[in-house]
Order: C-alpha cells, then structure tokens, then sequence
C-alpha cells in the first residue's frame, strides 16, 4: 500500500479530505485515456453554460446595431446566436457521453474493487479471514456497497469526476462577475455557493450516520416486510391468521425507526439551512442591489444581463448534486471499508512457502500432538492441548456436544487453519511443512454445510476431483455405491440434468439425495488418489433413523479406506472402529462403543440419554429393547 492508500487518523475536514482524494485516485484503474477524456468532457460541460451566457450577454449589446442596420453589429449579433445555440446544443450532446464515460469508469473500477474483495478474501490457503468476525463484517460492508451499485466506490469516483463540472461551471461564472462587475462581487459568489453546498455535504453526512444508527431498528422491518412478500412464508401466515398481526407489528416496527429519522432530518437538514439560506439572501441580495447600483451608472443592459445570469447561475451551483453526492458519500465509506479490511488481511502473516517434501501415502496414522487453537476475537480457545490418532485403513469416529470442536478439527486437518501450537503428522511428516494443496488432494471432506451447485448432476460429482471429469465410468461407480445412481438415471437428462430447477432442463434433488451426491463427489475423489474421508456432520438435519442408515451405507461404501466420522449423535457412530470424545478442548474418552459403553464415563451418559429420546436403549441381552428403531432396518419415507 502506498502513502497515498493510508487513511487519515485524525477526524474532521483533513480525514474527509484525503477519503475524497484517496476514493478519486481509484479513476486511474480504469485508464488514464478514459480518465482524460472524462475529464475534458466535465471541463466542457461544465463552461458551457458560461459561453452560453457570455453569448447571449454580447448579443444584447449588439441587438441595437443590429435593428439599426449596422453590418458589424448583424454579423456579431449572428455570430452570438451561433455561440449561445452551439453551447445549447453542445451541452445536450455531451450530457449523454458524461454519463456514459462515467459508467464506464464505475464499472471498470467496481469491476477492480470486486477483485481486490476476492483477493482478500481468499489470501492464504485457509479460511481465517473469513472466520474472524471483525474482517467478515468489513468484507459484508465492502461487498454491500459494491453490490448496491449507486453506492459504489466505483460510483463515488465517477462522482468525484463530475464535481469537475460544477466546478468548471463555478469558476467560469465567478470570472463572468469579476471581469464585468467586480472581483468582491465575485468572492461574494463563491461564498455563498460554498455555504450552501457546505450545508449540503454536511446535512447528507449527518442523514447518513443517523441511518447507520437506525439500522438495528431497521432490520426488523426489513425482514417483516420481506417475509409477507415471500413464497415459501405464504402458507403458513394465512392457514395460522397471521396477516393482521404481521401488518400491525410490521407499522410498529416502521415507525419505531422512522420516527426518530424523522426527527434527526429536522434536525440536521431544516434548521441549519435557516441560518444558511438568510447568509445566502442577505449576501445575494446585497450583491444584487450593489450590482443595480452600479448599473446605473456605469453597465450597459447588456452588463447588467451578464452579471444577473452569472450571479443566478451561480447560485444554482449550492444545491444538491444528483449525479456525484450520494455516490461519494457512500462511495467512500465502501472504499475505506476495503482499505482497513486490506490492511488487516496483510497484517496476518501467511505460512511460510512449504519445502519441497513429498506427501507421504496414508499407511499407519494421522496423528494431532499438543494442538493448540483459537478463533481471532473470542476469549476461549478451541483446543488447549489436543492429542489424538487416527488409525489407517481403520473408521474413527469423533463425537461431543455442538461447540466442542468437531469442525474445527477438520479445519486444522485440512489445513483451512492453522494451529497455534503443536503439530498435525501423517505418518510422522509434519502435514505444515507439505505444499497445501498437494497436502488437501490426499483428503476427501463432506461437510456439513456442503455445496449444492447448480451444474448437471456428473459435473457434482466430478467436482471432487475435477481434473478427472471425463472418467464417465468412475462418476457412474461413485453414484452407484453412495446409492443415487438409479434416481440420478431416472432424471429427464440422466447425469446430463441441472441440478436447479430454474435451469433449462433442470431437476431438484431432495435433502437426503443431495446428501449422497455429496458422498458420491467425496468418494470419486477417493478414488483419484485420495486417502483419508472425512464425513463432518452432513446428516445434521435427517432424523435418527434416516441418519444411522446413512452412515451405514458410509461405511459399508468405505471399508478397508481410513475415514473419519463427525457426529454429535453417539447412537449413529457405533460402528466405528474407535470412537474419540471430545470435551473441554481435549480428548475425554476413547474407545469401542462397547467399551465406552462399559466404562459408563460421559460417552455412555450421552449416549444412554439420546437411546432414551429416541427408544433407542439396548436390550440387557444386547440386542435391541422393545419399540426399539433399528437403523439398519429402517425405511426412508416416500418423497
């Protein structure tokens, strides 16, 4: 970043000042060509309302000379004519191509701006930045700007760009009064012009905090407004008779933010704009009188034209400006938002570049050593000193409560974190010190909140191993053992259909479906070279039975591979190998269900107490009680 980047500390004019330079340098990333001829464009539409009234003032004076029949007057008085129509008609041909350029420069820098968002976003081969709350709220506010499109930095600094006009169109008329009036005459209309937009900037400034004070209230109505106009929400409010309460809570819910906007409008817009608008009456009226006076005496009609229109046009310049001032206002606030999120994304140091050591094959264990880890900006770490195995070629199972770490644990394995203290190892290699993504290529995750993209059913599957998504045969073979292949070849277009039913062609899969085509992308990845399956909660939402099924058929598809299981629910993990509990940041207890069972630690409390809530505890012959719901057996319902 350069010096030019940094914000300003300090509060005030200085820190708005360099906000507006900072935000107008962001017109270089679109070209200086297109810069240059946006800026000629804004200097000529902004003079021609001046040659404009320079012409039509030279030709009052002319006129009488004209009527008398002098040549030299009628030719000057044509000449004039020519001048004022072609300032018309150049600044109505002109007025488009300002917009225009002024778009394109948006356009162009937002389309920078994206990118640099992406770029912090993805900085580093792990997801910190998005983890860590205070940078994900300035990625959201960057990215919202942006998304808003007239609010954007890009906006902002076409924004800047405009002010060039009203600034060319200030200083020609202040000229006009100064070379044919006086040059006080000329300060008096700077002054006042500058007063009002002073008044302007300040009031939209203000308008703008006390909106961004309101927005807690906001988000309620927001939502209450969004919910009576959604499909989905439809049913539900009019089977239940919810319509009239929505409606009253929804007003109350208005008012309670818009009542104290109300209010903060008057107070920031009406009552300042007294004091200027009598500033402004008395210096314009003195300016004018002053001007008459003079007039009689010494001005021509045509001196008097002259001034009366520049000082009125002038005067025009105060108000607000459509095409720059909400834009900047915003603009800056987004660009300034992508400057600290840079700052503090750099300030985060990246792992150092891995040496060149061969990722060794998955042959006796994984293995996490004293691992210590904690979120930025939480108090409490996740893990304090973490220690347990992961047997190959065995199913390990992780299970505890929601919050004890099971995610981020697979964070850490696959390096989308990185621990604070101690070491992962596959069989003895520091996993820190292989090349990430070589490292990532030996795993194959489910997680829980795994994508649903919106691409033919082959294409979900292949993308587990992308650079194999011509192996027809194997993306078949993975369907075929995650259990889906018959439904997926009953769709309209078999593999070939879009999973989205808004695509042309397209299908929707069920919850459970797309749980196996999550399963399928995981295990084509197993087969291209990957040696450990990772299933990180992907059953969350299916009920008890649905879910024991599932990892039935997980396991039975896995046998013989190193997998790990994720789970909160003890009774659907039996199966594994080895069981790990994990509480307080550590491990709590290990082993076979049957022996976590017999030691009748925390394992076998939780997992008595779920048996309970599901009718679920085992017979004392070891079979199943009565009422009892065998995972094994059960069926999924239809639909």
């Amino acid at each position: 970043m350069t010096a030019h980047d940094r914000p300003v500390a300090d509060g005030g004019v200085r820190a708005r000042i360099g906000e507006r330079w900072r935000l107008a340098r962001l017109a270089g990333r679109s070209g200086w060509p297109l810069v240059a001829v946006t800026v000629v464009c804004e200097a000529a539409i902004g003079l021609l309302p001046v040659v404009f009234v320079v012409a039509t003032g030279a030709l009052l004076e002319h006129i009488p000379g004209a009527v008398a029949g002098d040549a030299a007057s009628s030719a000057r008085t044509l000449a004039m004519t020519a001048l004022a129509v072609a300032a018309v008609a150049g600044q109505q041909a002109l007025t488009p191509v300002q917009s225009l350029l002024g778009e394109l420069i948006a356009r162009r820098v937002d389309g920078q701006v994206l990118d640099r968002l992406a770029a912090a976003a993805l900085r580093g081969p792990g997801t910190d930045v998005l983890d860590d709350q205070r940078l994900s709220e300035l990625l959201n506010r960057a990215g919202r700007d942006v998304e808003r499109g007239f609010q954007s930095p890009g906006k902002g600094c076409a924004g800047q760009l405009h002010l060039l006009a009203r600034g060319a169109q200030l200083a020609g008329f202040a000229v006009t009064v100064g070379v044919a009036f006086n040059w006080f005459a000329a300060a008096g209309l700077v002054a006042v012009v500058l007063v009002f937009r002073h008044g302007q900037r300040r009031g939209l400034r203000e308008h703008s905090r006390a909106s961004r004070d309101n927005a807690a209230l906001r988000r309620e109505s927001d939502y209450l407004r969004a919910l009576a106009m959604r499909a989905p929400a439809a049913k539900e409010i009019r089977v239940f008779g919810l319509s009239d309460w929505l409606a009253a809570r929804y007003r109350r819910s208005s008012l309670a933010w818009l009542l104290p906007s109300w209010a903060a409008r008057r107070r920031i817009m009406l009552r300042p704009y007294v004091h200027y608008t009598a500033f402004g009456l008395v210096l314009t009226a003195t300016l004018l009188a002053t001007a008459g006076a003079e007039a009689a005496r010494t001005l021509a009609a045509s001196g008097v034209a002259l001034v009366v229109q520049s000082v009125m046009g002038g005067l025009r310049l105060g108000e607000y400006y459509p095409e720059s001032d909400l834009q900047t206002e915003h603009g800056a606030r987004g660009h300034e938002a992508l400057l600290e999120l840079e700052r503090a994304v750099r300030a985060r140091p990246l792992p150092a570049p891995a040496a060149a050591v061969p990722v060794p094959r998955l042959a006796r264990e994984i293995r996490f050593t004293g691992v210590g880890f904690g979120y930025p900006g939480r108090d409490e770490p996740v893990f304090r000193d973490l220690d347990l195995r992961i047997e190959a070629g065995r199913c390990t199972a992780i299970v505890g409560v929601n919050g004890v770490g099971k995610t981020t644990l697979v964070k850490l394995l696959t390096r989308l974190c990185e621990p604070d203290s101690g070491t992962i190892t596959v069989d003895g290699v520091d996993v820190g010190r292989l090349p990430v993504q070589r490292w990532r290529e030996r795993i194959a995750v489910v997680f829980q909140d795994f994508n649903r993209y919106e691409a033919d059913a082959a294409d979900n599957i292949a993308f587990g191993a992308v650079a194999h998504r011509a192996d027809t045969e194997g993306i078949r073979a993975a369907a075929a053992r995650a259990g889906l292949l018959d439904v997926l070849d009953r769709l309209p277009g078999g593999l070939g259909t879009p999973l989205a039913r808004h695509l042309t062609g397209g299908a929707e899969l069920s919850g459970g479906q797309w749980q196996r085509i999550a399963l399928a992308r995981a295990l084509f990845r197993l087969d291209h070279g990957a040696d450990l399956l990772v299933m990180d909660e992907p059953t969350a939402s299916l009920d008890v039975r649905a879910e024991a099924r599932f990892f039935d058929e997980f396991t039975r598809a896995t046998l013989g591979r190193t997998s790990l299981l994720i789970s909160h629910r003890f009774s659907t993990v039996r199966h594994a190998d080895r069981i790990i509990v994990l509480a307080d940041g550590a491990v709590a207890e290990e082993g076979t269900h049957d022996e976590l069972l017999a030691l009748g630690g925390r394992y076998a409390a939780l997992f008595l107490l779920q048996a309970d809530s599901f009718g679920d505890r085992p017979a004392p012959d070891g079979g199943r009680a009565d009422g009892d719901l065998d995972p094994a057996a059960a069926k999924e319902p239809a639909g």
